[in-house]
């Protein structure tokens, strides 16, 4: 067994060998403190053939017993992937898939799991790292070393590998990927942070990664075994430079067609041209070079004309923004709906409000949490003009992780707005980055919803095109400008910063400088669309939809919980069955009354409050007669609390029988007029008041009416 130790952060990273799953290529046990992950990778034992990509596939995974737990639900195991380990794996795939060689043509898969979990230190990043050390060992070929760092913002200062607590209080949480050659993937979320501290945060892992690169490079030479040997293709199409001459200015000119679809038909048509062509003096082996020959040249066409003329496909500069429309309550029964559409993107954002009993429960190593808000995104075939499956894959997840975390730092606390909140971003067309449409349009929804979110959030996909020391950056990038650029570059924030960050590199040599006029750019971008949006609409509605359900908030002493709940629940369950309203008490006291009617919310509300409330004298209440007597009536004027209304309070005129006036059941508005030593409250019935009636001092009773004597003998009888 062979093992290494890095310091890193508050803890030293420790990785293992040699020891666990010996007949995987590679297998590496990394340690952190608490935690720990084994990481795995296998390949296939036969190249596939004509293969133009990588087979690779990263399937992290955490084991409930890492955190002592057993799983939920019916079945006790571990069963299809969560969402956070579905996020896990992109975060490893992502700065990995790259480095590996397309030429060795073998399926590879890189197992991650969670065995150990402290919960007080993040599994991913350990996660992420011992992919790369186990792949880097492993006898597959690997361009590598690669590393992985978070880096977190607290109280002014950064935190490297910081605790779940630490991520919770920072203001900045970014996970950051480097090579030798620099920085080639970051992720994370901010509260509102300027583009400088951004920089900051990357630069302080660049850091780090080189240190953490070179670890894993000596743990390597120290361990590894050695690389399996595979053959580069030396196939040659046959008078490439003929047809690639005579192609150019066909292509040149197709490539610059207006619109999606009929670009694509035109470099399809000069593609299908020159093939029928040459059909002849192709062999059928040389047929993916023919094709990679059009792909190369569309490549170079394009990022030619950026470079040296400033000129995109479509026929925008480097900076420009396609054309910008929002409209408001396209949906007619749901919460709030917006529909984003930026050029060939559109996005229909669509807020649900729900109930505390709509939150979702996460069941996972990390403990057990609630969350009031979700942001799901679906990407069908429709939106590309293709056929294909419906359903969730990683790319859903991911994307909709990215729009979430950009708005949820913007959102209301749960206290000053007690709703679950949903978004739904269908995209309805697709041809540039639909992650941000997904943010532009969730945001206007959820104005449109009146969720009195912080600040409008407004998303940007930015580009690169370079060529030695010469480069531009493109803003809101078209999906074959993300294909052919060296940098794809996502900001999402308000007008006062960044609240969401996705880059990922595809070249060596990125520098600060350029970073720095990526985000200047995208923060130009951002306002730019920030004014759209706010031409229609900035602030939130004033009322929740009709159809929203009917929310009230407020909070009691926490000693009076078990009076509103009751032996066994009675109580709460009678509120519920006759208000029609669910009733949640929180253990701090904060009570949320949810119904479909506001009148049914304002009824249970009443009843709680008249449960937990000390009557006041001289206070109008509406009561419920509940027993006549020949005396007066006994009247419920708060739940579980009656009072003798006397027959001399029942009008101004005389009565004979209380029977004439007052039937049970009937509802009266009462004035509590006295509270005697004994306790027994004695009512009025509000048009029988004595308006010039004032309690003498040191006296709260009322004068005594002029049969009082013979009534009180009567009191006594009974």
């Amino acid at each position: 067994m062979e093992t290494a130790s890095f310091r890193i952060g508050e803890h030293d990273l420790i990785l293992e060998t040699g020891k666990m799953a010996k007949q995987a290529n590679g297998a590496v046990l990394a340690k952190y403190a608490g935690s720990s992950v084994l990481a795995t990778v296998c390949c296939g034992s036969k190249p596939s053939e004509g293969l133009d990509y990588v087979p690779l596939s990263v399937d992290y995974n955490e084991r409930y017993y890492a955190a002592g737990k057993i799983p939920g639900g019916f079945l006790k195991r571990e069963a299809r992937p969560k969402d956070k380990e579905i996020l896990v794996s992109r975060l490893i795939d992502r700065p990995m898939r790259p480095l590996f060689y397309k030429e060795f043509g073998r399926e590879i898969q890189v197992v991650p799991m969670t065995v150990s979990s402290d919960q007080i230190h993040t599994p991913d990043i350990l996660g992420m790292i011992s992919a790369f050390a186990a792949v880097m060992i492993s006898d597959i070929p690997f361009n590598g070393p690669v590393a992985a760092v978070r880096i977190a913002h607290v109280n002014d200062e950064f935190v490297v590998n910081p605790t779940f607590q630490q991520i919770e209080e920072s203001d900045m949480d970014i996970v950051v990927a480097g090579t030798n050659d620099g920085i080639c993937m970051v992720e994370g979320g901010a509260k509102e942070v300027s583009e400088e501290l951004m920089l900051q945060a990357i630069e302080k892992a660049e850091i780090v990664l080189k240190e953490l690169c070179q670890f894993l490079e000596d743990f390597a030479a120290k361990c590894g075994k050695e690389k399996l040997p595979f053959a580069k293709s030396e196939l040659t199409l046959d008078k490439k430079d003929e047809i690639e001459k005579e192609a150019y200015p066909l292509m040149e000119t197709a490539c610059f067609v207006k619109g999606k679809f009929e670009r694509y038909d035109a470099i399809k048509q000069v593609k299908k041209d020159m093939f029928d062509k040459y059909e002849a003096e192709i062999p059928e082996e040389q047929v993916p070079l023919f094709d990679a020959l059009f792909e190369e040249l569309e490549k170079n066409i394009l990022r030619k004309s950026i470079l040296e003329k400033k000129l995109r496909s479509d026929g925008r500069g480097p900076e420009d923004i396609r054309p910008i429309t929002c409209e408001l309550d396209v949906l007619q029964r749901s919460h709030g709906s917006a529909l984003f559409t930026r050029g060939e993107t559109q996005s229909l954002g669509v807020t649900t409000l729900g109930s505390v009993f709509d939150e979702q429960i996460h069941d996972d190593i990390d403990g057990d949490k609630r969350s009031n808000f979700m942001l799901h995104y679906n990407f069908p075939p429709y939106s590309v003009g293709e056929t294909g499956r419906l359903g969730t894959g990683r790319r859903e997840i991911g994307h909709g992780h990215l729009a979430q975390r950009a708005l949820e730092g913007v959102l209301p606390k749960k206290e000053d707005f007690p709703y679950t909140i949903r978004i739904v971003s269908e995209i309805l067309e697709s041809n540039g980055s639909s992650s941000q449409a997904t943010i532009c349009s969730g945001s206007l929804s959820l104005l449109n919803a009146g969720v009195p979110i912080k600040s409008p959030v407004a998303g940007i996909a930015m580009g690169l095109i370079s060529e030695g020391n010469d480069f531009v950056v493109i803003s809101d990038i078209l999906g074959e400008e993300d294909h052919m650029g060296d940098m794809d570059f996502k900001v999402a924030g308000t007008s006062e910063g960044i609240t969401a960050f996705q880059m990922d590199i595809k070249i060596s040599g990125i520098t600060v400088d350029i970073m720095r006029q990526a985000l200047k750019q995208a923060h130009d971008g951002r306002m730019h669309i920030l004014g759209i949006m706010n031409q229609t609409i900035s602030e939130p509605s004033k009322d929740v939809s009709d159809y929203a359900p009917k929310i009230i908030s407020f909070k009691i002493d926490v000693d009076k919980i078990g009076m509103i709940i009751g032996p066994g629940g009675k109580n709460i369950k009678s509120i519920s069955e006759k208000s029609g309203s669910k009733v949640n008490i929180d253990e701090d006291g904060t009570i949320n009354i949810y119904c479909r009617e506001k009148k049914g919310a304002e009824l249970a509300e009443s009843i709680i409050k008249g449960l937990i409330e000390e009557p006041e004298v001289g206070r109008v209440y509406s009561g419920e007669v509940k027993r006549i007597m020949d005396f007066g009536a006994f009247i419920e004027f708060l739940p579980g609390k009656e009072g003798l209304c006397h027959i001399s309070k029942i009008s101004k005129e005389r009565v004979a029988s209380v029977s004439d006036v007052l039937k049970e059941g009937q509802e009266v508005r009462v004035r509590l007029i006295e509270q005697d030593r004994m306790g027994r409250l004695n009512l009025s019935i509000v048009d029988a008041d004595n308006e010039d009636w004032k309690p003498s001092a040191g006296s709260s009773r009322p004068p005594r009416s002029g049969n009082f004597r013979n009534n009180r003998d009567r009191d006594r009888r009974n």
